[in-house]
């Protein structure tokens, strides 16, 4: 069974073009927990090949590939000669995407927060419009003049009778929170978050994983929260959302509770 590969980073050389393919190389840093007693690894550095025809689908170019940052999945090789592959280990790429950078991030979240403050800004207008039309109908009913002492008391008592109806409409509603998947119960740091073990010998769906990268690029968030169990911030459900999370290199992370039995 033939081994597979992920690697995320931007191209270290230039590109390479050949007849059906492209390769270009890439590094990243060794494992952060060597065994004790091994020296601890610095970079490993990787030449990929890329068919053509999946290649142009990105979009990237000779230069914007030097820039762009880039996952690629794949198979290790060792059979191509050194001359076509300057690196360590080559990678024959069976899926490459380009993630969306910083910049990206900061305006989808500068956005999300623009839409709270105008939400905020039109129910403090609704809520200023509520109390000047209560303020002008309490000034009208001063202004007229009262003819028999009975139906000054069923004025009165009409305007307490209102007054509580418009306070319930002013009262504000508990909304989700901005630009969060559905059913989000709170933002939770992506370090804080234990996986166990059973999650860790698994690999998800590479085409389910694309699909949530995807659609991370177009909206900014996930699709789902994480389910954490409360208290020890143990994932108890969601690891492919937990994986493109890492990936895309998110600080917080959208999550549901389900608390200990």
């Amino acid at each position: 069974m033939p081994h597979k590969i992920t690697l995320t980073g931007s191209a270290t050389g230039p590109l390479r073009e050949y007849d059906r393919y492209v390769a270009f190389d890439m590094r990243e840093k060794g494992s952060p927990s060597a065994p004790k007693g091994l020296k601890k690894s610095t970079f490993i550095s990787y030449t990929v090949f890329v068919a053509k025809k999946a290649f142009n689908k990105t979009g990237l170019t000779k230069k914007s590939i030097m820039h762009e940052k880039i996952l690629i999945q794949g198979e290790p090789t060792l059979d191509i000669p050194i001359d076509e592959c300057p690196g360590e280990i080559g990678v024959i790429c069976f899926q490459i995407t380009v993630l969306p950078n910083k910049s990206d991030k900061e305006k989808n979240e500068s956005d999300a927060k623009k839409e709270s403050k105008k939400e905020a800004s039109a129910h403090s207008q609704e809520q200023k419009n509520t109390e000047s039309t209560k303020q002008g109908e309490e000034q009208a009913a001063v202004s007229q003049p009262v003819a028999k002492e009975d139906e000054k008391a069923e004025t009165v008592q009409s305007e307490v009778k209102e007054t509580p109806v418009q306070e319930k409409k002013t009262e504000p509603q508990k909304k989700p929170m901005p630009n969060q998947p559905k059913g989000t119960q709170d933002l939770l740091s992506f370090d804080d978050i234990i996986v166990p073990e059973e999650f860790l010998k698994t690999r998800p769906n590479p085409e389910k994983t694309q699909k949530v990268i995807d659609f991370v690029k177009r909206t900014g968030r996930l699709d789902e929260p994480l389910t954490i169990e409360k208290g020890s911030k143990i994932l108890k459900d969601g690891y492919r959302r937990y994986i493109v999370a890492k990936t895309v290199k998110m600080d917080r992370v959208p999550v549901v509770y389900e608390y200990q039995k």
